[in-house]
């Protein structure tokens, strides 16, 4: 338009005038009316390069498209991955199909997500598909630039983007129009933590109009810690990973180390790490280095335990402020997930992850992890619903599992679980500080342990069953935490939970409370001291509940002497250690033994309490059930006397 304006008045100034040109208000009328056209072609090619209207297309600017910036190539994967077979077959399947879709690889940081990626990508590669490797830079406009690369690299013409450069179209739906039309292609968007930030725009990931679609005639592949079906929408395929089995994580120590030891060994120390790929390639490559202190699965193993914040709990100069490096290291790898979760306003999740790490390296009852025990440990801020977000939060991307509860005993109801990946808790509890805020937190801990043993025991019938079997296994440690001088609350706190798990024919977990009472009491009261005989009858009793009838027998056998020397022979938990050593080796199938015990069990009771006592009558019952059996009369018929005293 300028240039026409230009040619009128140069013609207008050297050319003889025409006609009309000599009268002037035509002449100007028409160069005024030129002028405004011309100033608003200016405008409104302004308004298409700077944005359409609210609801429009916004252009892009795509300079950097043509030529990318960096390498979209898959990494290298360095070792033969291993465990990770059907996984594997599984994206293998998707991408040699006639279709496409989304898959998802997803879990918590360390088990080789990205390492997973690589090899599909690879395998991909040898089979003639297009393969594109984005990494997520927590930039929704690089993502989009790079994705509108890989479109352009699958054939999107330049025209295509030069409508999305001057707003005529949408550039995601520009680049996802021409991958729905395109087929054998594979593009990896490596490490989406933040699939909240991924855009365009607000609308969730699960909406499928941004970036991340499963649309495409060929196949998308994500990873990501986020391992909620409900971020990722209906038609994304998850493949949850989960630790390495035992002989696959044996397979990747060998391979890094061969010369470090047998199969056995390398199988033990994988089961120490957990499975965690990333703890098993640590492990590997400081056991490959020849200068290393530890150079046998063995020793490495067993340095773990006196050296494990150096092994692997080591810091790294770099890793606060570079998320690569915090991936490669396993003291840090889950601090990505946790500031992640701070950020999305999940502020109890750090908290209560380093309180679950303080506990033991097996299931948590989730009524044990309440808003008053938080704060008690932590002096932050509870409630109900911040401590439910924050495990589900930690739940979401793969930090926390909530074992099954298999099948709740007959009127109980099921018992919601917590547990930490092993590997988890111990770097975890290694990065709090002590002695505090660990001894606040774990007085905090004891005095919730004591009031939910106080809780259980109040609970009617079978109803506490399930929550007592959960508790058992924090107990121990539990008692170990408390001095001599304050120890009787916990002694007792234990004694009350081994007699709940009695009652519910939880055995095992009953045994090993009266193994670590009796231990601890022996050192603390002394062999004879009255409650430490208790201590080792109930362990004499467990044993037999077991089915180990001969040590359960020598034991009460031992008690028995004890208590007769101690106690004196009348005493009454002298008759009952008589009379649980009687029905021991009536279970033992020794039963002439036990029809002369029980006699003399019946004679003591008629003496010292009478002939008409509770407990005479119950043994007078008791001698002629064992007269039966003797006679080979078949059923046992026992009345239960006290077995506890």
């Amino acid at each position: 338009m300028v240039a026409f304006l230009v040619a009128i008045v140069t013609n207008y100034v050297t050319a003889e005038p025409p006609g009309w040109a000599e009268n002037t208000v035509v002449v100007w009328s028409v160069f005024g009316a030129l002028a405004v056209v011309s100033l608003g072609l200016f405008f409104w090619e302004r308004r298409l390069a700077a944005g359409a209207p609210d609801g429009g297309v916004r252009p892009v600017p795509l300079g950097r498209v043509a030529a990318g910036g960096h390498s979209m190539n898959p990494p290298a994967v360095s070792a033969r991955v291993r465990g990770r077979e059907a996984e594997l077959e599984r994206v293998g399947a998707l991408v040699g199909g006639s279709g496409g879709g989304m898959v998802v690889v997803c879990g918590a940081g360390g088990l080789g997500k990205t390492t997973l990626a690589a090899e599909a990508a690879a395998q991909a590669r040898a089979r003639g598909r297009v393969v594109v490797w984005i990494r997520w830079r927590d930039d929704a406009e690089q993502l989009g630039q790079d994705l509108a690369q890989a479109a352009h690299i699958l054939g999107l013409p330049e025209s295509r983007l030069e409508e999305a450069r001057t707003g005529r179209v949408s550039l995601v739906d520009a680049v996802w129009e021409h991958l729905a039309g395109v087929k054998g292609w594979l593009i990896v968007v490596d490490n989406v933590d933040a699939p909240s930030r991924v855009g365009p725009g607000p609308e969730p990931v699960a909406a499928y109009r941004g970036w991340l679609r499963p649309h495409g005639g060929g196949v998308l592949l994500v990873t990501s810690r986020d391992t909620s079906g409900q971020t990722w929408g209906p038609d994304a395929d998850l493949l949850h990973l989960q630790p390495l089995a035992d002989e696959a994580g044996a397979a990747v120590l060998l391979d890094a180390a061969p010369h470090a030891g047998t199969g056995d060994e390398a199988q033990a120390l994988a089961v120490r790490l957990g499975g965690l790929p990333l703890g098993l390639n640590a492990a590997g490559a400081y056991l490959s280095v020849p200068t290393s202190r530890h150079r046998t699965f063995a020793a490495y193993q067993h340095a773990l335990e006196t050296e494990f914040a150096d092994l692997l709990g080591a810091e790294h100069p770099g890793a606060a402020a570079d998320p690569e490096a915090a991936r490669r290291v396993v003291r840090h790898t889950w601090d990505l997930s946790l500031d992640q979760l701070h950020r999305d306003g999940y502020t109890l999740a750090r908290p209560v992850l380093q309180l679950l790490s303080l506990l033991e390296p097996v299931p948590v009852p989730r009524t044990l992890i309440t808003p008053e025990l938080v704060t008690g440990a932590t002096g932050l801020p509870a409630t109900a619903a911040t401590v439910d977000a924050a495990l589900a939060g930690l739940h979401q991307y793969g930090l926390l599992h909530t074992p099954g509860t298999g099948e709740p005993e007959p009127g109980s109801p099921a018992v919601g679980q917590l547990q930490l990946h092993p590997l988890v808790r111990e770097v975890t509890a290694h990065t709090l500080a002590r002695p505090e805020p660990t001894t606040t937190w774990l007085t905090a801990i004891d005095e919730h342990l004591t009031r939910a043993v106080d809780t259980v025991a109040g609970m009617p019938g079978r109803a506490g069953w399930p929550t007592a079997r959960l508790l058992a296994p924090h107990l121990p440690a539990h008692l170990d935490r408390n001095t001599p001088h304050n120890s009787t609350t916990a002694r007792n706190t234990l004694d009350t939970l081994a007699d709940i798990l009695g009652a519910a024919g939880a055995a095992s977990e009953e045994l090993l409370l009266h193994r670590h009472l009796l231990d601890h009491e022996s050192t603390v009261l002394g062999p004879d001291h009255p409650h430490t005989l208790n201590s080792r009858n109930n362990l004499a009793n467990a044993l037999n509940d077991l089915g180990e009838h001969r040590r359960a027998a020598d034991l009460h056998q031992r008690v028995l002497t004890d208590r007769e020397r101690v106690l004196g022979p009348d005493h009454p938990h002298t008759l009952t250690s008589r009379h649980n050593l009687a029905a021991t080796l009536g279970d033992l199938g020794e039963h002439w033994q036990a029809v002369n015990l029980h006699q003399r069990v019946l004679t003591d009771y008629e003496r010292v309490l009478g002939p008409d006592h509770p407990h005479t009558l119950t043994s007078r019952n008791n001698l002629a059930a064992a007269r039966a059996r003797l006679a080979g009369a078949g059923r046992r018929r026992w009345w239960q006397l006290p077995r506890r005293m």
